[in-house]
């Protein structure tokens, strides 16, 4: 037992030995002298990329809406004031140039043509009877001393008069005649009934008077305008022949192709923009007017000019300007802007083919600052 007690005992001394020499260990670390700090190494800043500039073409597109119009469309009026007699077509008729629509009736247009018939029929047989009068003191005059010259005159300024009041009775029936014919409401083109306002027996007239609404709305749709408004910074890119595509929302999925046809020529003064039209067949009439259309716009270059990466350029609160590079010398260089498309930008301004310009730009790179590493880049 009382080995067992030595050893235990012995056990502890080392435990307490080993200890204090742990702190005599500790406290001799803390008062030897300051370390000495590793040197710290300078990393030199990395060289700045540089490009070189050229002059190349950009094309780019431009997203417009667009909105589908009718190529022809026309409100039918009636020219006189009349009654509905028949119609022959409604809503969706299908109708060619020329085709009758609807006839009216007018009694007293009757009545009114009836009198300038019996007028001119009236003024016919004076002028005949004047016209025989004078041909017969005419070859009657040719044996001498029969007719004096002076009642020769006579027949004959009789016979003028009533000649120019056979062609004013004649002038007057063929208007009334005329009138009449605006009676049967014809197709001014081939198209479509889109509207019908009237029925038989209505009351029509000229619009103001007899109808406030048009008899019939006819529109051409077999071919269609698509309309945009081309903004002024983009209106010189525009030319005629440009193909383009479209969508529309009830085909999502599918493209239609137009070719520009027409230019305004001209800004809006409201929307500043060029009117622009194109011309889409349309057989099949999948495409209705009035519709709105999501057009693609092609810009193709037709001049070339400077294009550098967009990063290049630089856009502060005073000016846009790029930072080219002068014998290790940054130069603010003033530019105008052009489109842009695919990370790239035209730039204007007075630079030459060759020069170096900063590929990252940024207003820190203060105008006439020291760039000593470079490195030319693509």
């Amino acid at each position: 037992m009382n080995h067992i007690t030595d050893k235990i005992l012995l056990l502890a001394i080392r435990l307490q030995v080993c200890l204090i020499g742990m702190v005599i260990l500790a406290s001799c670390n803390s008062s030897s002298g300051d370390v000495k700090p590793e040197k710290q190494v300078i990393e030199e800043p990395p060289a700045v990329e540089v490009i070189s500039v050229q002059k190349g073409k950009l094309s780019s597109s431009l997203q417009v809406p667009g909105e589908l119009v009718a190529y022809q469309q026309v409100d039918l009026y009636a020219k006189e004031n009349s009654f509905v007699k028949k119609l022959y077509v409604d809503v969706g008729s299908d109708v060619r140039r020329g085709q009758l629509l609807a006839s009216l009736e007018a009694p007293e247009l009757n009545s009114k043509l009836a009198e300038a018939q019996s007028q001119l029929r009236s003024r016919e047989a004076i002028y005949q009877a004047s016209r025989a009068s004078y041909d017969r003191l005419y070859e009657t005059s040719k044996t001498p001393g029969t007719i004096s010259p002076n009642d020769l005159e006579q027949a004959a300024a009789i016979k003028n008069s009533q000649l120019a009041q056979l062609q004013a009775a004649r002038f007057v029936y063929n208007q009334v005649a005329e009138t009449r014919n605006y009676l049967e409401i014809r197709a001014p083109f081939d198209g479509i009934i889109t509207s019908r306002n009237i029925d038989p027996g209505a009351y029509v007239g000229p619009s103001g008077k007899g109808s406030d609404t048009p008899l019939f709305v006819l529109q051409q749709q077999k071919r269609l305008r698509l309309v945009v408004s081309v903004p002024e910074s983009y209106a010189g890119l525009v030319r005629k022949q440009d193909e383009v595509s479209f969508t529309v929302k009830s085909l999502p999925h599918q493209q239609f192709k137009a070719k520009i046809n027409r230019l305004g020529g001209s800004l809006d003064n409201r929307l500043r923009s060029e009117h622009v039209e194109m011309d889409v067949v349309n057989n099949d009439k999948r495409l209705m007017p009035g519709m709105y259309a999501e057009v693609n716009l092609p810009l193709p270059a037709r001049d070339s000019t400077f294009v550098v990466p967009k990063s290049a350029v630089v856009t502060s609160t005073e000016k846009v300007f790029v930072v080219k590079l002068d014998q290790q010398k940054a130069v603010w260089v003033e530019v105008e802007i052009g489109r842009e498309a695919e990370g790239k930008m035209e730039i204007y301004g007075d630079l030459n083919p060759g020069d170096h310009l900063i590929k990252v730009a940024t207003d820190e790179i203060r105008n006439g600052s020291t760039i000593k590493k470079q490195k030319l880049v693509e």
